[in-house]
């Protein structure tokens, strides 16, 4: 039956195409997925500035979340990633020293550190030790090592030894002299300078471990394991080194694992259910050939693996295809995640060996079981029913097929409750994956009865309006059912994965906007360019005339200590600092007990709902793991109403920009006086900081744009990845319509022969095409609507999702467009042999 198997691909060109190319895509798209995931758990960051040191040791950004029962061996433990860099003690670094086989450990330190020129903040490059440069190595071009008050600069940037230079660094500007020049875009101060500079004192951020020559690194690297045991360090070798320069690393490889693991498992979901429409299209449309062979004695299982092993063929061919281009695919989407700035552009893309078995694994699976479904019909079906049903397929319920619709509708329904029950906020979307697939594969298992519902809703005005067209149409749509069922699944997941995807997206990035202007009653705000603000600039602000407040503005997330908090999640809570003067005007918390003028020292204000869930109120004390690690024991002062899926917790602003990488607060929000000319006071604000390089003042447009536009980077990503999942569904659409406006050869030429034009013919089409499609994008449209209404219901009370109309007309456009070309040119190629020549079947 294998050989049988291969001899019939070359006489169904069209299907062996079009299914060689579902499942070419789909294993695309799932290798790329893959090598996404390869790239996240490896973390690949190559070091640069650290490249000479083979060994570096640097603070653990890992968090673990506290346990309800402690002593409870267990309870599962949970962890998150920190925010914020977290920094070493500096005496580790003689620990580190004092191992054998270590030459000398380097303690390091990066800073924001911005070049002066003609008054205007250049570019911000890192500011370091001058002992920091062995460890990549810099060596010096000219002049001399850096003393107090001097620094070495760039070879290329112009400037000479000697030269006197205006350099801020922890927000203050100060005159520098070149001491020498070297290779390095860096900025390098003396060793003296930089515990002033880096806003830190006392911290170094990583240890650059120089070995002695003819040391085992191995063994190095265990000795210093052992000598640093219960330090919160993590020591980092060969490409790993590179993530204790982007920190930042981490957060981003999890980001990358959750986001493609998503997609990922979506797109082989997608991929199962395009391949067996697609490979099932084409075993109706060899129902004739299919009876025969069971006429003269093919056995059920001879024909189901005639069919598997046509399938098995092509996906051999198809999967290694897809495995190879889903290599430079991966390599592109990664470049744009790095290009927004969703990964650090330093990480390097990575794909082995085990996405490629994942991927070739998971379409030959996909082909197999696809395979398994299509030939089971016509294997289980006697010979002489087969002739029977071989020209028109009627018979299409069964029970296997009834009880997964009722499991995927039910499962469907349950997530509906849940969402609407048990969610809260933005985590509500994380349900529309799942929900947008069991919906969608639950409408199509039952889409012939469905779409024989819909055509007799739709006949009457299709005949009135098309006239003879639309007679014909209505009449082959009726009597091929199940066929027409097949070419309107692929239109109805096109829209439905489609809207669903775009609108939860367009309602998350409103919403979060939304929340975010709600909050801010600033009118005017300042910002730098340089790394943030001085601490004394909020006091100079208050004193300009026009300002009725002002306050300090910094930002991190942490992590509820003590006492156990169930609510909280591995991304721990969004924590804002604020100044006690100036917060109640600058923001639009208004306190149900306690004070914001309160927030002092170590102190903070609690959404009323998250003190409940800890039991705590007004004067108790909790404790807090900032975003570097450090926990610090703060007492309650306020309680305000948080708006679900946004709480956050206010503290001090120098508490929390304490704990926060740059050390410094990074916005002073203004709130006028009433009356007050934002424009004057824009004027006099620009001149207080006029001598302040890199200080901008913008109204509160600039920074509502600024949030926004931060959050469409993050909505874009998915547009990108949810925007290949509909480029494979539309794909199928066009396989589908071909495939099955193809296979009508013969119908076309009996109706030439018996009195129709090519243009009745074409007209018939046209109506039939047009039905497919608006069957197919209604029932798209009840798979999205199911998906979105309980999300936009949880997330801001409404039934209809946000964001324009010219979305969803944009979606069903495409869907009937695409619909509408297929059918049509394929119509019209096949209407170019004579009638007589196209009623002759194929040899």
């Amino acid at each position: 039956m294998v050989r049988v198997a291969l001899r019939t691909l070359r006489y169904r060109k069209g299907a062996f195409i079009a299914t060689f190319l579902a499942m070419t895509f789909g294993a695309v798209i799932t290798m790329a997925c893959g090598g996404l995931m390869e790239t996240g758990i490896r973390t690949e960051v190559p070091a640069q500035r650290l490249a000479a040191a083979p060994l570096v040791v640097t603070g653990s950004q890992s968090s673990t979340l506290p346990k309800q029962n402690p002593d409870d061996p267990e309870e599962d433990t949970e962890t998150g990633t920190l925010a914020e860099r977290v920094r070493l003690d500096p005496a580790l670094v003689s620990k580190v020293e004092a191992v054998p086989g270590v030459e000398t450990a380097v303690g390091d330190m990066s800073f924001p550190a911005t070049l002066v020129r003609d008054g205007h903040a250049g570019a911000t490059t890192g500011g370091h030790g001058w002992s920091s440069a062995a460890l990549t190595p810099y060596s010096l071009r000219a002049g001399h090592e850096p003393g107090p008050g001097e620094v070495v600069l760039d070879a290329t940037g112009g400037h000479q030894v000697g030269d006197r230079v205006e350099i801020v660094a922890d927000a203050r500007t100060a005159t520098y002299t070149v001491a020498g020049l070297t290779s390095s875009a860096d900025v390098f101060f003396a060793d003296a300078d930089v515990d002033r500079l880096a806003g830190h004192a006392g911290k170094v951020d990583a240890i650059g471990v120089l070995t002695s020559p003819g040391a085992d690194l191995g063994q190095v690297t265990q000795d210093v394991g052992e000598a640093l045991k219960g330090a919160p360090v993590v020591l980092l070798t060969g490409s790993d080194r590179g993530v204790a320069e982007h920190f930042e690393a981490d957060k981003s490889s999890e980001n990358l694992i959750v986001l493609s693991a998503v997609f990922g498992g979506l797109a082989i979901s997608v991929a199962l259910f395009v391949v067996a429409t697609t490979l099932g299209l084409s075993i109706q449309q060899r129902q004739r050939e299919l009876a025969l062979l069971r006429a003269i004695g093919t056995t059920p299982g001879q024909l189901r693996r005639m069919v598997v092993g046509e399938s098995l063929y092509m996906a051999v061919f198809a999967t290694t295809l897809g495995s190879l281009l889903g290599v430079p695919f991966g390599r592109w989407l990664f470049d744009r995640l790095a290009g927004n700035g969703i990964v650090p552009e330093a990480m390097e893309f990575r794909v082995g060996w085990i996405p490629m078995v994942v991927a070739v694994g998971s379409s030959l699976l996909i082909s197999l079981c696809a395979a398994f479904v299509a030939g089971r019909r016509a294997a289980r079906t006697r010979p002489t029913e087969a002739l029977m049903e071989a020209a028109i397929q009627r018979r299409w319920l069964s029970a296997i097929r009834l009880i997964l619709a009722v499991l995927c509708f039910g499962g469907g329904i349950a997530l509906f409750i849940v969402t609407i029950a048990v969610m809260t906020g933005p985590i509500a979307a994380s349900t529309a994956g799942p929900s947008v697939l069991l919906w969608a594969i639950g409408l199509a298992l039952i889409a012939p009865g469905v779409t024989r519902v819909m055509l007799a809703v739709l006949r009457w005005p299709v005949r009135a309006v098309t006239g003879t067209a639309g007679y014909l149409a209505t009449l082959n749509a009726r009597t091929r059912t199940v066929r027409m069922a097949a070419v309107v699944t692929p239109i109805m997941l096109a829209t439905g994965i489609a809207t669903a995807n775009i609108y939860l997206q367009t309602t998350q990035v409103a919403v979060a906007n939304e929340a975010y202007a709600e909050n801010l009653r600033a009118d005017l705000v300042l910002s730098s360019s340089t790394g943030g603000l001085p601490g004394d600039l909020v006091a100079e602000v208050r004193e300009v005339p026009g300002v009725a407040a002002a306050s300090e503005f910094a930002s991190t997330t942490g992590y509820v200590a003590a006492p156990y908090d169930d609510s909280q999640s591995e991304d721990g809570w969004m924590i804002q600092g604020v100044s006690a003067e100036g917060a109640a005007q600058t923001t639009a918390v208004k306190p149900t007990s306690g004070r914001l003028a309160d927030l002092t020292g170590d102190t903070v204000a609690l959404p009323a709902e998250n003190a409940a869930s800890i039991g705590r109120g007004i004067g108790d004390t909790i404790t807090m793991r900032m975003g570097d690690s450090d926990e610090v024991d703060v007492r309650i002062v306020g309680l305000y109403p948080g708006r679900v899926g946004f709480q956050t917790m206010l503290m001090p602003a120098d508490l929390v920009a304490a704990h926060t990488t740059s050390g410094l607060p990074a916005q002073i929000m203004v709130r006028a006086e009433p009356g007050e000319s934002l424009d004057a006071l824009s004027v006099s604000l620009s001149k207080l900081v006029a001598d302040q390089p890199g200080v901008a003042v913008a109204d509160r447009d600039v920074l509502t744009a600024a949030y926004a536009e931060e959050q469409e980077i993050g909505a874009w990503i998915n547009y990108l990845m949810a925007g290949m999942i509909v480029a494979y569904t539309a794909i199928s659409v066009v396989n589908s319509q071909v495939m099955a406006t193809s296979a009508r050869r013969r119908e076309f030429g009996l109706q030439r022969l018996t009195g129709s034009t090519r243009g009745q013919v074409l007209r018939m089409m046209f109506v039939e095409a047009g039905m497919v499609s608006a069957i197919g994008i209604v029932l798209g449209t009840i798979v999205s609507t199911t998906t979105l209404v309980p999300f936009t219901l949880v997330t801001d009370g409404s039934l209809l999702p946000t964001g324009p109309i010219w979305i969803y007309l944009g979606v069903i456009g495409t869907a009937t467009v695409l619909t509408m070309l297929s059918t049509m040119v394929t119509t019209w190629v096949t209407l170019r042999p004579r009638p007589a020549e196209a009623t002759v079947a194929p040899a």
